[in-house]
């Protein structure tokens, strides 16, 4: 669940954060179907977990769908989810809850996902 960036440092899609998890999401909205698809690095090493989700970016629409969808893959309530930064933008940061999730269940929820 972690990269490294040009200098080797290591960096991770999912971390302890204010008493919970930080996720890094890159979300594309009105896809074809809602999933959650992999792990990805970007050109700089920087992981993403990458979902998309058939809702268009509208109104905080997608946000609202990509919450939804994560909540019921990994049975988590949806109040414990909230995006932190990109709320506009495809790459996101939502923190998770730490009474809900630990960063060590939501890196097992991770662990299958492929590698790209």
């Amino acid at each position: 669940m972690t990269g490294t960036d040009p200098s080797g440092r290591e960096l991770p899609v999912v971390a302890e954060a204010d008493g919970g998890c930080r996720l890094s999401v890159r979300l594309t909205p009105k896809a074809a179907r809602s999933r959650i698809e992999s792990i990805e690095a970007d050109a700089d090493g920087q992981p993403w977990l990458r979902a998309t989700v058939t809702a268009v970016p509208e109104n905080g629409k997608a946000n609202t769908a990509l919450i939804a969808l994560l909540a019921k893959a990994w049975r988590l309530p949806k109040g414990a989810f909230t995006v932190t930064s990109g709320a506009t933008a495809r790459r996101k940061t939502l923190r998770i809850d730490g009474g809900a999730a630990t960063v060590e269940e939501v890196a097992a929820h991770l662990s299958d996902l492929p590698r790209r």
